[in-house]
């Protein structure tokens, strides 16, 4: 066991765990870093939460009422893994990005909250053609406001409404799980 003490010391942490985690383990490389992971979300991502949440109230939907429950895992924040969940709810957020018919500043700031999530937890989707998204979310201020899709229902927005909500409670149960 000295010899394991040995290279806990000289190796650098994170390409060990890399090697000893299992294949179809979460691909989040920030997992055992909770207090840098809170200090980035209460100094950033948490402002950008929150202005999300905003828009989301202010892009009201009628039919979001009769929720359905079909895609309820999706928004599932399962306790003590809640970095997989917040994972897989910003990876399902990032398939609004092109969806024309919802308001293109809130499908903007979903993507930009989603990308950040990402960044903050180092995690990545299983399927990666959605983060190419990311680098375009960071780059490109959008100013542009975009007008109202005209259809009276509108399910896409429900659910990326829900998908914020769901987003926006598991990262505050993490924040404080972690801050305990």
């Amino acid at each position: 066991s000295s010899h394991l003490a040995f290279f806990r010391s000289t190796l650098p942490v994170l390409p060990l765990l890399l090697v000893l985690s299992p294949v179809n383990s979460s691909s989040c490389a920030m997992r055992n870093k909770t207090t840098e992971i809170r200090v980035k979300y209460e100094n950033i991502l948490s402002h950008d939460i929150n202005e999300l949440v905003n828009m989301s109230a202010e892009n009201r939907d009628r039919c979001c009422r009769n929720k359905k429950p079909e895609n309820i895992k999706v928004f599932f924040c399962n306790d003590t893994e809640e970095i997989e969940s917040l994972q897989s709810m910003a990876c399902n957020m990032l398939r609004f990005f092109n969806k024309q018919r919802i308001n293109k500043a809130f499908r903007w700031k979903a993507a930009f909250v989603s990308c950040g999530t990402l960044q903050v937890l180092q995690c990545k989707c299983e399927r990666p053609k959605k983060e190419k998204v990311c680098p375009h979310v960071f780059n490109i201020e959008d100013t542009e406001t975009g007008e109202q899709p005209k259809k009276k229902c509108n399910q896409e927005v429900c659910e990326l409404k829900e998908n914020i909500s769901s987003l926006r409670s598991c990262w505050n149960k993490f924040e404080k799980r972690i801050s305990r």
